[in-house]
């Protein structure tokens, strides 16, 4: 809100000081809120880079579907995202370089969470959110090299690049593995922290090797052997979030 405030009022001040000159022109002002909808925009709907209905953009982001369509008009406005009521919103090239950034420096904080601070996985989540939006690409950059320029976050989200390029992963669902066959977990689909905390009581993290011992045909709930120590029995469901190569 804080951050929301100031973009008003720093874009304000420069209407003052320049006008309509060429100089304000060059300059877009993104509040935070507004980089909450190109993040959300984004991850809905990548990697196809399709269109999306505003109920989908307001389950993503926690808000009331009649609150987004003045946003998304703002937005488009702002040409990043192309829009209409009837099919939705897409995020232009200027939109998806915003939205791409926003979630580089949320998953380079979500590292340093980790990796530096003792946060755990299950963690970091809502602070990276605050993070995210520092505007200092000095300190993205310093962040970056301090880290060893990572390419996967704590969760085993791939990490864009500095020029937006993100990194590919083939991977599957544990529930879609044979029985009998070794993987390992590169990913997790489920980053809310109930479920980090489920798989931390499991014993599951990733990087562990897996195996699949047993698929119960009623419920079709797993009997996995973790690092080759121990089994732990699954759900379906929890084993569609664990992703594996």
């Amino acid at each position: 809100m804080i951050l929301d405030i100031w973009s008003c009022y720093f874009g304000a001040y420069l209407q003052c000081a320049w006008g309509n000159s060429a100089i304000f022109a060059s300059i877009m002002i993104i509040s935070v809120t507004e980089e909450n909808y190109l993040k959300a925009i984004f991850s809905v709907t990548y990697p196809a880079e399709g269109r999306v209905g505003n109920q989908l953009i307001a389950e993503k982001l926690g808000i009331n579907p009649a609150s987004v369509t003045e946003m998304l008009r703002k937005l488009a406005e702002k040409k990043l995202i192309e829009y209409n009521r009837a099919s939705g919103a897409k995020l232009t090239k200027e939109g998806l370089k915003a939205a791409v950034k926003v979630i580089r420096k949320h998953r380079l904080w979500e590292t340093f969470l980790v990796e530096h601070l003792n946060f755990t996985w299950d963690e970091v989540h809502e602070v990276a959110e605050q993070l995210e939006h520092i505007q200092s690409d000095k300190l993205l950059d310093e962040l970056t090299t301090f880290l060893g320029n990572p390419s996967f976050d704590p969760h085993g989200d791939p990490i864009p690049d500095k020029n937006g390029r993100i990194p590919n992963q083939k991977c599957k669902n544990l529930s879609e593995i044979e029985t009998g066959k070794k993987m390992k977990v590169v990913k997790v689909a489920d980053n809310t922290a109930s479920f980090l905390k489920y798989l931390d009581k499991q014993g599951i993290a990733l990087a562990d090797s897996l195996i699949v011992k047993e698929i119960q045909d009623f419920d079709k709930s797993l009997l996995v052997e973790v690092k080759g120590k121990r089994e732990v029995y699954l759900s379906a469901e929890a084993a569609k979030k664990i992703l594996v190569e």
